[in-house]
């Protein structure tokens, strides 16, 4: 009897793997860098915990430096 293939991992992943230096938060996804380590032996739960806190990190994230994203405010620099 063949075995059932597994479903796949649910991931935030965005492709944009850029991380903050201070918080070692990934600008795209917003996870940490222990958490991506970590991911593949996260139980369902513990990802979907995490998940659901992405947004509200990033929303932070984005508020407190802006600039970091690429659709925050123009540098001084770029401005002229």
């Amino acid at each position: 009897m063949p075995q059932a293939t597994p479903a796949p991992i649910a991931t935030p992943c965005v492709r944009i793997c850029t991380l903050e230096p201070m918080s070692s938060m990934c600008l795209g996804c917003g996870r940490t860098m222990r958490e991506i380590g970590a991911w593949p032996s996260l139980s369902p739960q513990a990802r979907a915990a995490i998940m659901e806190a992405l947004p509200a990190r990033l929303d932070r994230l984005r508020a407190a430096q802006p600039g970091l994203f690429l659709d925050g405010p123009p540098d001084d620099d770029d401005a002229r």
